[in-house]
């Protein structure tokens, strides 16, 4: 059957091993140096491990490839013991895929595991991905916010990078703002210190499908409409480093070179970090 699946570019791949605990379902192994795919029925193609790779060595493809197997991840996983039981769980329910949740569970009654699991932990556990877990944001209630309006500095639509045209008038000779979705609403004031001035383009690097799109929009930008730099806006989280990569691999593949500037931004904010890139 055709289904995405992880890819594993081997030339940039250096073997640091930092997928393989990405994975919640034992898919990936270092063997002889480089990150493998042991099986296509353990990836189930949503790529946990993508915004892990310091390389940008993933990438997700859609192929022939035998069809995820829920029950067969189960048999390898619970030789991993109760975290990881719990890790492979929380990663299902985070990314909505509750028919295979559900089939995880089946399985766990169907062996007399199902005891041993707690909902609570099922649910809370800061097992799996660190960037779901919950989190509550202290303010001071007191603090007094400006009556004055504030104006959008947005200038185009759309803004979703798979519905933008690479080749739209908007990003013409334009400085670009690849932004994280969730920034908008951590940064109070997002439009007066990013978007004034630039063209956007908003992603998830989490929960969006089919980045080479992505990649092959980001590399007409630079060739065809020839932008002038590009700014990626990200949060603290770890899978929001997908996007940086994302980034870079265009400006490696494209035909021009321009700057890349990164910055990321806190749950609760602030800036954390700005570093220029190339």
């Amino acid at each position: 059957m055709i289904r995405k699946i992880i890819r594993i570019d081997e030339e940039r791949c250096d073997g640091c091993g930092v997928c393989v605990p990405a994975c919640a379902e034992g898919a990936l192994q270092i063997i002889d140096g480089k990150a493998r795919l042991i099986s296509d029925l353990f990836c189930d193609g949503l790529g946990a491990c993508i915004g892990e790779c310091p390389q940008a060595a993933i990438t997700i493809e859609e192929r022939e490839a035998e069809p995820y197997n829920e029950r067969k991840v189960m048999e390898y996983i619970v030789r991993g013991g109760r975290n990881v039981i719990t890790a492979h769980l929380k990663h299902l329910k985070d990314h909505g895929e509750m028919e295979y949740y559900n089939q995880a569970l089946a399985y766990l009654d169907s062996i007399g595991l199902e005891i041993e699991l707690e909902e609570e932990l099922i649910q809370h556990s800061h097992c799996g991905c660190p960037g779901s877990a919950e989190r509550e944001i202290k303010r001071d209630s007191t603090e007094k916010n400006s009556s004055t309006r504030v104006e959008s500095e947005l200038r185009q639509w759309p803004i979703q990078l798979h519905l933008v045209s690479p080749q739209a008038a908007y990003y013409k000779n334009a400085d670009l703002l690849l932004t994280a979705d969730c920034v908008g609403f951590a940064s109070a004031n997002f439009h007066s210190d990013f978007l004034k001035g630039k063209s956007i383009a908003i992603a998830c690097p989490k929960l969006d499908s089919n980045k080479q799109v992505y990649l092959n929009k980001l590399i007409s930008m630079i060739n065809d409409a020839k932008i002038n730099s590009i700014t990626v806006l990200v949060m603290e989280v770890p899978c929001c480093g997908g996007l940086v990569q994302l980034a870079m691999q265009a400006v490696e593949f494209a035909e021009r070179e321009i700057p890349i500037n990164a910055v990321v931004i806190g749950i609760d904010g602030t800036v954390l970090s700005n570093q220029h890139l190339s």
